[in-house]
């Protein structure tokens, strides 16, 4: 009779045990009901409501999820901070025993996100302070497309993000390509991109990074075609970035109707980012111009976010043969010509700027427009003599149709 006993009481167990594998294997087999309860317990945990129209997942061999119309919002948030028609995750079993313990991702994907930046700041300022952010690893990489980015007054498109591996230690090497648009400006790029240790800025230490590609900047009659190169050791902070020092070439040309202008320039400074805007202060610049863009270098600062500030302190190396020609005796100098500009307003440089310019004794204290300049350059003189500034010109000594006028100064008008 004991053993009776006990052999009913294993009976009994097995019994409920596979009752219970069973109602878990049905419950698993309704991947509408159970993918719902994990995006409950994920979204507890994020402090987020998460949603999903279709969910579908396999659970043989490697294990995968996919989401379809999914939503990631703050509760009573108005703004879903991250929307996506399609996300796609594998990841191996060993992360879901330790429970994220080994936190290894095969792959990742992503079909048109929408990243809302209001949103994402609202809701990262409820997370709690002091907890460690992880880098997982990602196997088979991520794979992002259609994307986009949405802040107040900006947002960037396109993005497309092809990324084949990722490990925090080392060396991650990836290719992004979206369009900027701040209008009326609009900067599409094609970049690839390395970062020797991605877990270091994690930590708020500084990681070298390196970006190549192509980049262009374009208004409604204008734009820059651009290869582009920077580099430099990176530092992330909570709501900024430090490259210091870092190094920007640019080979590119200004393109305006049938006028192309190459140039090339070099840039070095400490690049830092914060409240939305770049800057680059101390700034030293190198530019080599072709045909109307002049050689030089130059000395201040730049900062670019809502509004572009800029000032120089340096020289050109002289007067670009592609100008109109400069009267007598300032056409047989060949002095330097040393310059300070200063510039506040839109990012296409339509707003006017100051430019002190010197070459001897001949000064030029004047305000301008580059739109209006360019056109004057573009024309080749064959409209008027002066370019279109305003300001002051004072020369002791100048020669124009055979005869020399001395100590000459000339009050110019935009018109």
């Amino acid at each position: 009779m004991p053993g009776l006993k006990r052999w009913l009481r294993r009976a009994g167990l097995l019994l409920a045990l596979a009752f219970g594998l069973v109602l878990l294997a049905g419950w698993l087999l309704q991947p509408q009901r159970a993918g719902r309860y994990l995006l409950q317990l994920t979204g507890s945990a994020l402090g987020l409501e998460l949603s999903a129209g279709r969910i579908d997942y396999r659970l043989r061999g490697t294990p995968q999820l996919v989401l379809d119309d999914v939503a990631a919002k703050r509760p009573g948030d108005a703004t879903a901070l991250l929307l996506a028609e399609r996300m796609f995750v594998s990841l191996p079993w060993r992360t879901l025993r330790t429970r994220g313990a080994d936190l290894t991702v095969q792959r990742i994907e992503l079909d048109a996100p929408v990243l809302d930046i209001p949103a994402l700041q609202r809701w990262l300022a409820t997370r709690p302070a002091g907890k460690q952010t992880r880098i997982p690893v990602l196997t088979d990489g991520l794979r992002v497309r259609d994307g986009r980015i949405d802040n107040d007054d900006w947002r960037i498109d396109g993005i497309a993000i092809d990324l084949p591996a990722l490990h925090p230690q080392h060396l991650l090497r990836m290719r992004v390509r979206g369009r900027y648009l701040a209008p009326p400006i609009s900067i599409p790029a094609d970049l690839a991109i390395a970062i020797a240790e991605p877990q270091r800025l994690l930590y708020g230490k500084p990681s070298g990074v390196a970006g190549v590609g192509a980049l262009t900047l374009a208004d409604a009659g204008w734009r820059v075609p651009s290869q582009v190169f920077l580099a430099g050791p990176l530092r992330l902070g909570k709501d900024s970035a430090l490259m210091k020092p870092a190094k920007l070439g640019i080979a590119a040309r200004h393109v305006s109707g049938a006028t192309v202008a190459p140039f090339q320039l070099g840039l070095h400074a400490p690049m830092a980012f914060n409240n939305a805007t770049w800057r680059f202060v101390p700034l030293t610049l190198v530019l080599d111009g072709d045909g109307s863009v002049p050689d030089g270098q130059a000395r201040g600062s730049l900062s670019v976010g809502r509004k572009l500030r800029l000032h120089l302190d340096g020289a050109l190396a002289g007067w670009p043969d592609a100008w109109p020609a400069l009267p007598p005796p300032l056409s047989a100098s060949t002095s330097p010509l040393p310059f300070a500009l200063d510039y506040q307003g839109a990012l296409a440089f339509s707003d006017a700027a100051a430019l002190s310019l010197r070459r001897d004794a001949t000064t030029l204290d004047a305000r301008f427009r580059l739109p209006d300049v360019l056109a004057w350059i573009d024309a080749g003189g064959q409209g008027s003599p002066l370019p279109p500034l305003a300001g002051t010109l004072s020369t002791p000594r100048v020669e124009l149709d055979g005869a020399t006028l001395e100590g000459v100064e000339v009050e110019l008008g935009e018109e």
